[in-house]
């Protein structure tokens, strides 16, 4: 349906409903892109937050293990108890000790300056006694300061603080023993590691082999290659990453650890964001729709009022009363229309009224007109039978003309007076060449003085029924007006055809043609052009007399000259 077909009131409606919409998806764009980057900014805030809270609880575990450590290698007893290099006397004494200071998850190991384990307590499985820790060989170079970072040993993951412990000889202080305490990354340390920092989610891999890790396992398995496949990307999968390497004693990487913030919980917002925009959109859409509907009735109602006024004064009903009483636009709009409609009223009556005074004038003119030649055959032959002695034959011949001309005056009175009423004469089967004859023997003097002839092609039994008077008059009407076109003389030429059920005339003559200004008007009452007298109401009634008879005229403007055809039935159609 084409825009242009709608309504006014839904022509308001859908515009108001798209604007509202635009309007509501731009600002819900805007509003959920910045919810997007804010939200974003605090997750990628979150992650860091977490390596911060990470680096703080990792720093302080180290910095424990560092200082019970150093108490125990200060202790002239331990000292004592590792010089006799006696292992039942280094675990007695390490083990009391211990067991005073440790912490739950922590195990403490003793070994000999070259790195093999003396004494093992609360150790995994993964260190026992006599076995080789290159990493406190590795210390050396840092002691006798206090060396830490991470060591893998098989397939877990362990921080440690190694802490020397020296004692005086002959030479200066001498290397005896290593103290080794750390704590095993398992799960426990990964999920304290998760509640501490607000549900961040921690992996720890080591050679492409991840530790532990606090999402599920098949998340886990689906993560992981891309994260060591681009360590440095800000966001993989649905979480936003983070890396840090970790380092061994030496400060070389061991493994990598990856700090996860989700992007669910944002997600969820956004989707409760959107929702809640949909519903205010449609809230407001409705609601603007229904005052939008309500205000544009409320103006729609003197619009149709004066839709429905101008219908009527198309129908020139020009008195139809027009109910709007707003003091508006629209108000001062019906009473200027009112006022309108009154002017077009006034106007028309006195155009009718000037109009009938100008028509019963031409009429009376045209009627003058025609009944002048008759009235004239009549009054010479009244004056001739009066003055002259005449013979029998002549008076015979003028008492003929004068009742030709007579009836031939009542005819006209008849015929107009039966256009007024709308009324037609009695159709009878004349011969077409004796009502040509007798139209031209109407205008024959006239012929006579301007050198006219007439060259009639007619056959004598071509006959068709027609009110005989008024086709009579037609071809008189068409002899006239090619008379007074033919000032210098010329000829008038009739031919005549059967066509089927009809009997087309054609009528032409030798005159200069129809001018091209009447062509399209010929047919319009009062239209003439070149003419002394009359006003133009001949071939407009003699076109109504061929419709009468189930004809019609034309005029045929090919060739010089000027050209009729009449088609007239050879029965009758009436």
């Amino acid at each position: 349906m084409r825009f242009s077909r709608l309504s006014l009131l839904w022509k308001i409606l859908i515009p108001t409903s798209l604007v509202m919409t635009l309007v509501f998806a731009f600002t819900g764009w805007l509003v959920q892109r910045s919810v997007i980057s804010t939200t974003y900014a605090s997750v990628e805030q979150e992650a860091k937050a977490s390596f911060q809270a990470y680096d703080s609880l990792w720093k302080a575990r180290a910095d424990l293990l560092a200082s019970v450590s150093q108490i125990l290698s200060t202790m002239s007893d331990v000292r004592a108890a590792f010089g006799t290099g006696d292992q039942a006397t280094i675990r007695d004494s390490a083990a009391e000790l211990w067991s005073k200071v440790s912490t739950e998850d922590a195990f403490f190991l003793v070994s000999d300056a070259q790195g093999r384990v003396v004494v093992s307590l609360a150790a995994p499985a993964s260190f026992v006694p006599n076995d080789d820790l290159p990493m406190v060989r590795v210390a050396r170079a840092h002691f006798p300061k206090q060396a830490s970072g991470f060591v893998q040993k098989g397939d877990e993951l362990f921080q440690v603080v190694l802490t020397p412990v020296y004692v005086q000889s002959p030479g200066g202080a001498a290397l005896l023993d290593v103290l080794v305490a750390g704590y095993r990354v398992d799960d426990g340390v990964a999920q304290r590691l998760k509640n501490s920092t607000g549900g961040s989610e921690f992996i720890f891999v080591s050679h492409d082999t991840v530790i532990t890790s606090t999402l599920a396992s098949g998340a886990t398995a689906a993560i992981t290659p891309e994260l060591l496949q681009n360590p440095s990307a800000p966001r993989v999968s649905d979480y936003f990453a983070l890396s840090r390497p970790l380092l061994d004693v030496a400060g070389a990487p061991v493994g990598q650890l990856f700090i996860l913030r989700s992007f669910a919980g944002a997600r969820q917002r956004l989707a409760a964001l959107r929702r809640q925009i949909l519903v205010l959109w449609l809230l407001a859409l409705t609601a603007g729709l229904a005052v939008t509907y309500l205000v544009a009735k409320k103006i729609m109602q003197p619009v149709a009022e004066l839709d429905r006024a101008a219908a009527e004064i198309a129908k020139q009903n020009y008195d139809y009363p027009i109910k709007v009483h707003s003091q508006d636009e629209l108000g001062r709009l019906a009473e200027t229309f009112q006022s309108m409609c009154e002017s077009i009223r006034k106007a028309r009556e006195e155009l009718i009224r000037q109009e009938r005074i100008s028509t019963i004038g031409r009429l009376s003119t045209s009627i003058v007109h025609d009944l002048r030649n008759p009235l004239a055959a009549i009054y010479a032959g009244a004056e001739m039978l009066i003055d002259g002695h005449l013979g029998e034959a002549q008076i015979r011949r003028l008492a003929k003309n004068i009742y030709r001309a007579s009836r031939g005056i009542q005819d006209m009175l008849q015929q107009l007076l039966n256009v007024v009423r709308g009324k037609s004469g009695t159709s009878e089967l004349c011969s077409l060449r004796e009502v040509i004859a007798a139209g031209w023997d109407t205008v024959a003097p006239a012929a006579d003085a301007h050198t006219i002839e007439l060259v009639a092609d007619v056959p004598d039994g071509l006959e068709c029924p027609m009110e005989r008077a008024r086709m009579e008059r037609v071809f008189a009407n068409l002899f006239e007006n090619a008379i007074d076109a033919m000032h210098s003389g010329g000829r008038i030429s009739i031919h005549s055809q059967p066509d089927g059920e009809n009997i087309v005339v054609r009528v032409e003559d030798t005159g200069p043609g129809i001018s091209p200004a009447l062509r399209t008007r010929l047919f319009q009452p009062f239209v003439t052009a070149g003419k002394k007298n009359g006003l133009g109401l001949g071939l407009a009634l003699s076109r109504q007399t061929l419709l009468d008879h189930g004809g019609d005229i034309w005029a045929d403007t090919n060739g010089p000259g000027a050209r009729f055809c009449l088609r007239l039935p050879k029965e009758t159609k009436r």
